[in-house]
């Protein structure tokens, strides 16, 4: 089955990207205006972000996200034969600041979120990189799927680490110097793996094992984004975090996480993906509020 999906993937992006955008725009009518799909809990998500936007506004934004989200899967298709030319033309960077802080001779972390394109971190970011990048993912549950998505991220030397073996899969890598990138705004899977943050004027659960990695290591932390000029074409920032981790207080590095994310999806909120449940973990006095 996988060599059936994968070769007529392959078929399928060989065909210009503007031809392809075609697909894309039937899906965003099927996703958006025939099933909806999520747009409940898109439209909740954006009434907690942004309480003091118009109910317009909000549905405005909600279209150009259903576009965007679209366009990552066609995108993604099109990433499975596009050349190292496609993406120097299709995506550029400052990843400087980086460079200078591997090159002091540490390892680094980077924090990125669900910003779309987010599958251009495994594809296009690795040339602006100065050594290895060590990419974190959550594996699929097909099978199918699992096996395709690791041969496209991984087809510029990306090395995949699963978060749920992360322990096993760094292994190999302990005593080296490493990029290590992280999608790290996903939910915890409950309260004792999370840190609690406000987030958007209300409590949040983010997961601890990101800072406690950096904390642990001593890492470098920089946080990363992209925009997006026009169609099909992105550009990525990055700021540090910090350079000390392990001196700042417990918790600390996911807050300024979260304040950095508040501001960028603010900015741009129609790149994010909103269809995520978000503050889906309900927080309980109990719990410490990182302030």
């Amino acid at each position: 089955m996988y060599h059936l999906v994968y070769g007529f993937l392959y078929l399928l992006s060989l065909l210009p990207l503007k031809v392809l955008y075609l697909f894309s725009d039937l899906a965003w009518f099927i996703v958006y205006k025939v099933m909806k799909y999520r747009k409940e809990v898109v439209l909740q998500n954006l009434d907690i972000a942004f309480p003091e936007r118009s109910a317009e506004e909000k549905e405005k934004i909600a279209s150009r996200f259903y576009r965007n989200f679209t366009d990552t899967f066609i995108e993604t298709i099109k990433f499975i034969s596009a050349d190292e030319k496609f993406f120097r033309k299709h995506f550029t960077a400052d990843f400087s600041p980086v460079k200078k802080a591997y090159e002091s001779g540490r390892s680094v972390q980077i924090h990125a979120g669900h910003n779309f394109n987010w599958e251009l971190v495994n594809l296009a970011v690795p040339p602006y990189l100065p050594g290895k990048l060590l990419g974190v993912y959550l594996a699929l549950k097909n099978k199918v799927f699992e096996r395709l998505f690791r041969k496209i991220r991984s087809r510029f030397g990306t090395t995949l680490i699963s978060a749920g073996n992360m322990r096993n899969d760094m292994q190999p890598h302990k005593g080296t110097q490493y990029i290590l990138g992280l999608i790290a705004d996903q939910s915890p899977p409950g309260p004792p793996w999370a840190y609690w943050v406000e987030f958007f004027g209300r409590p949040t659960a983010f997961l601890k094992g990101p800072e406690n990695a950096a904390r642990k290591n001593n890492l470098p932390v920089f946080f990363t984004h992209f925009t997006k000029s026009k169609r099909g074409y992105y550009q990525g920032h990055v700021e540090l975090c910090t350079d000390e981790p392990a001196s700042l207080p417990e918790g600390e590095i996911t807050r300024r996480y979260a304040k950095y994310l508040e501001r960028v999806m603010s900015a741009d909120p129609e790149m994010w993906l909103w269809s995520h449940r978000r503050w889906k973990l309900p927080y309980k006095p109990e719990y410490r509020l990182i302030k």
